[in-house]
């Protein structure tokens, strides 16, 4: 899966999420063919792998106000959406901040190298920037310094995604499958400890628009009978660790960048000599 680095920085779009049986998920993506198309950012059918590294204070407070429905809330993490290449320090992610207002969701990201995306987050160094970003940038800095972010949860799922056509352009849906969370090790480049978030008989489906729901849909989600209903990934998460004591370390010592990049012989071995040389620089 190829996914544009050059996409758009901010989205502003209301979020609608469906918990369905694989056979209901089925039957409405039947339907959905005749008005959406697979996006090609992923393989010919829409699928692409995601990981996500969220980051939380060590009270979580960003978990927290979920649970408690605070009017507006964000989280922040770092996304890295899975290739055939080898992942280094170099591979491009996303690091966001979500931000919830009411029902209306607003996304704010840039595009670092994985070294640099730690640095930030981890570490609290602002990387080199072009002038677009540096709004962006400033403000995850700002929030890492408020809550006193730290690495907090890892959530991996395969995503399924279709695109409105030429009259619903902003249009956007999705299905995510094979949920898991890793509450431990904190690195995206390693997956060890897995915690399943949802049954393998079950999909989240999420419909994101811009502005209002086509009549075409409405009219689908009522053919299909569909019941909207709340869900957080990274809640859910959260919930499922902390009723699994064996998974559950809390306060987990936050590694730096270096450490982290510098671990693992397999991923990051040959990335030695450019962290010895930023050391020492």
């Amino acid at each position: 899966m190829k996914k544009n680095i050059n996409a758009i920085r901010t989205f502003i779009r209301f979020e609608l999420k469906y918990v369905l049986s694989l056979k209901q998920a089925e039957a409405f993506r039947q339907d959905l063919l005749l008005y959406m198309s697979p996006d090609l950012n992923g393989t010919a059918s829409g699928n692409y792998r995601l990981g996500n590294l969220y980051y939380d204070s060590p009270d979580l407070k960003c978990y927290q106000e979920k649970e408690d429905g605070v009017r507006v809330r964000r989280k922040l993490r770092i996304r890295y959406y899975e290739t055939d290449d080898l992942f280094t320090e170099e591979k491009p992610v996303f690091v966001e901040i979500k931000q919830r207002i009411d029902r209306v969701t607003q996304k704010r990201r840039t595009v670092l190298p994985y070294f640099d995306a730690l640095r930030l987050c981890n570490d609290r160094v602002l990387p080199d920037h072009m002038d677009e970003d540096k709004a962006t940038l400033e403000e995850i800095y700002a929030f890492v310094w408020q809550y006193n972010l730290r690495p907090s949860m890892i959530v991996r799922y395969t995503r399924m995604a279709f695109v409105g056509k030429c009259f619903d352009i902003g249009l956007r849906i999705t299905f995510d499958t094979s949920l898991i969370c890793q509450p431990y090790p904190l690195r995206l480049h390693e997956q060890l400890m897995e915690l399943p978030i949802l049954d393998a008989g079950h999909v989240i489906m999420e419909i994101k628009v811009n502005d209002r729901i086509p009549i075409w849909l409405s009219q689908l989600i009522g053919k299909h009978n569909l019941k909207m209903v709340p869900f957080s990934k990274y809640g859910r998460s959260i919930a499922l660790s902390l009723a699994t004591p064996t998974f559950y370390r809390k306060n987990v010592f936050v590694e730096s960048a270096f450490d982290i990049v510098s671990s693992s012989y397999s991923v990051f071995q040959k990335q030695d000599s450019k962290v010895l040389q930023r050391k020492n620089a």
